[in-house]
């Protein structure tokens, strides 16, 4: 790639950008860090310097209205305190963001009426395979 096809890149997001790169963040989560940044920029209009409580507090209604998802919102929430309390050291602002709280789906627990059925499919003649798979289901985490 030469130098003229090299996006510039803002003196913020180079301060971000050596934030998270001196806490070891990996490149997935840098990457996804700028992007929930760079979707609060596009949302707010003017620069991140001038963002306020109430700006967040929009954002944060502006995404429950196009239907973001909880897990996202939060991802952009823990992106957006990084980038407000550490980038911008605003840490008081960063306080308004609001984590969404949301069920979630418990793993599938074997019934105990399954398990016996599980065992007694186990292959084989002898009690050998039964063994090993009583084991492996009553050592599961």
């Amino acid at each position: 790639m030469t130098p003229t096809h090299i996006e510039a890149i803002s003196p913020l997001r180079r301060r971000m950008i050596e934030d998270m790169s001196v806490r070891r963040f990996g490149e997935k989560t840098q990457s996804d860090y700028i992007r929930h940044v760079a979707n609060f920029a596009k949302f707010l209009g003017r620069p991140l310097e001038a963002a306020t409580g109430e700006d967040l507090r929009r954002y944060q209604v502006h995404q429950i209205e196009c239907g973001v998802q909880p897990p996202s919102m939060n991802s952009s929430t823990v992106a957006l305190r990084f980038f407000i309390s550490v980038t911008l050291g605003r840490a008081n602002l960063a306080q308004q963001l609001t984590r969404v709280d949301y069920p979630r789906k418990l793993p599938r627990i074997l019934v105990p009426d399954d398990v016996a059925r599980l065992i007694e499919a186990a292959p084989g003649p002898g009690l050998k395979y039964k063994a090993a798979l009583s084991v492996r289901i009553g050592t599961r985490h």
